[in-house]
Order: structure tokens, then C-alpha cells, then sequence
């Protein structure tokens, strides 16, 4: 199970939230390339010594936005009961995590669109998903029953993360509302379910 974070640590990652709300504000209207590291400290109310404390690059400010949504996948996954079967546990807390249940998360979707629409942050929406792909190695390795093949494991993890990050790019290239027909979490229950359901370890894992 993924461990509670320390008081200091949940302060310091509501910072980095908060920055990159402000990051992928100034992105969406103005792009990666156009906006320095400067004006988005100004606007999140730091200095540009206490941003480059939290991030080394401009880019990676909007990690913690980008990496919200996986993060709380996991979360939720390894929350679900151990009844259920893997297959299903994953599927249901990846469209919970992929639906806005508020008008703040409708807005942090959006700008998830417009960010993986800039080429300039592709490496690192690719390093964020590499991130999420190990968080649900973890918590799979924690579910399955001693001795399951680490291949397995790894495939799985592999596959999820993967379906969810199609999800979003197909989402994110098409004018599809962040609710309904075409919505990320349509398009990843759909993707979950075509890319896991051949692997072995979904047979063996209740």
C-alpha cells in the first residue's frame, strides 16, 4: 500500500500544485517556449530563487499537474477492495480518476489538453507516466499473491498506464468535452479494457 506522506511533504507538494496551476495557465496562453520561469513566479506569488528550488527546468512545473490525475489512480486503486478483481479495480478507479467532479477539476483537464498539445512538454509528459507506470508496479507487486511472475507484474503496469496515457492523448488531439461521448474517462475504460485483457495475470489475480 502506498504510505500517507508526512505533513511537510503534503505542504510542499500543495506548493508545486499550486505553481503548476499557474505554469499551465500562462502555457495555455502562450505556450512552453514563450513563457520564462520568471513570469511564472511572479504570478505564483515566489521568487524566481524559491521556484528554481522546486523545479530545475520551466518544463517540469507542470509535472505536478500532469502527474495529479495518475497519482490519484493509484491512490484509489490500491485503495479498492481486495475483493475486487484486479481487472475491474483498475478499470473503475481509472474513470474515477479521469472524471471532473468539479469545476476546478473541469479546468485542470483542459489545461491537461492544452499542455500536451505543446510539443515543448512531450519529454515531460513522457516522464510522468514512467513515474505513474512504477507507482502501480508497486502497488500491483503488494496485491498479487507471493510468487507471481515479475514479468507479469511488470507487463500489467506497463499496459494500464499505457491505456490511460492514449486515453488522454486521443482526448486531448479531438474537440471531445471533458465529460460524456469522447471523454478521457470513456476513452480509458475503453483503452483499459483492450489492452489488459490478454494478459495472464488478470486470470490468476482476484
Amino acid at each position: 500500500m502506498i504510505g500517507r506522506p508526512t505533513l511537510n511533504q503534503r505542504r510542499r507538494d500543495t506548493t508545486r500544485l499550486e505553481i503548476a496551476r499557474t505554469a499551465a495557465a500562462l502555457f495555455a496562453e502562450r505556450g512552453a517556449e514563450a513563457t520564462t520561469a520568471e513570469e511564472i513566479a511572479l504570478a505564483s506569488g515566489i521568487s524566481v530563487r524559491t521556484f528554481y528550488r522546486y523545479f530545475s527546468v520551466k518544463e517540469d512545473a507542470v509535472a505536478p499537474l500532469l502527474a495529479a490525475g495518475g497519482r490519484r489512480w493509484v491512490l484509489l486503486f490500491a485503495e479498492s477492495s481486495a475483493d475486487l478483481p484486479v481487472r475491474e479495480a483498475l478499470e473503475r478507479s481509472a474513470v474515477e480518476s479521469l472524471t471532473p467532479t468539479d469545476t476546478p477539476a473541469v479546468e485542470a483537464m483542459h489545461w491537461t489538453r492544452d499542455l500536451l498539445r505543446d510539443p515543448r512538454l512531450d519529454s515531460v509528459w513522457q516522464r510522468v507516466h514512467a513515474d505513474s507506470e512504477e507507482r502501480l508496479r508497486a502497488v500491483l507487486t503488494a496485491r498479487c499473491p507471493r510468487g507471481t511472475d515479475e514479468l507479469e507484474i511488470r507487463l500489467a503496469a506497463a499496459a494500464a498506464t499505457t491505456a490511460i496515457r492514449v486515453a488522454l492523448e486521443e482526448w486531448a488531439f479531438s474537440d471531445a468535452p471533458a465529460t460524456g461521448p469522447g471523454s478521457p474517462q470513456e476513452l480509458g475504460a475503453r483503452c483499459m479494457r483492450e489492452l489488459i485483457a490478454g494478459l495472464r495475470l488478470w486470470s490468476s489475480v482476484s
